[in-house]
């Protein structure tokens, strides 16, 4: 079964959040081992994207309270229980 959102095809997770910020998530995030001029450059195109869209952050804010109003086990807590404390054994007849 293939997905489709409007003309572009997603086979994965990825491609999904992709399209639905409309822009590769490592323009946000950026990558390992980025240069500083890479970097730069990066935070440039950022910034333009923001400049022509300035309501981009409050829709990626609404995307992302959906998500986790329709998964609200991504954020369940499981309690673990604690291990046992060893105690050291008393050492008996031993002079201090």
């Amino acid at each position: 079964m293939r997905t489709y959102i409007g003309p572009h095809q997603a086979v994965s997770p990825h491609d999904f959040i992709e399209l639905a910020l409309g822009t590769p998530v490592e323009l946000w995030l950026g990558v390992d081992g980025e240069t500083s001029e890479e970097r730069a450059a990066r935070e440039d195109a950022a910034r333009d994207i923001l400049a022509d869209d300035p309501a981009l952050p409050d829709g990626l804010i609404r995307i992302a309270a959906q998500v986790i109003e329709e998964n609200p086990d991504l954020f369940d807590i499981i309690t673990l229980p604690r291990p046992a404390r060893r105690r050291r054994a008393a050492r008996k007849g031993v002079a201090a």
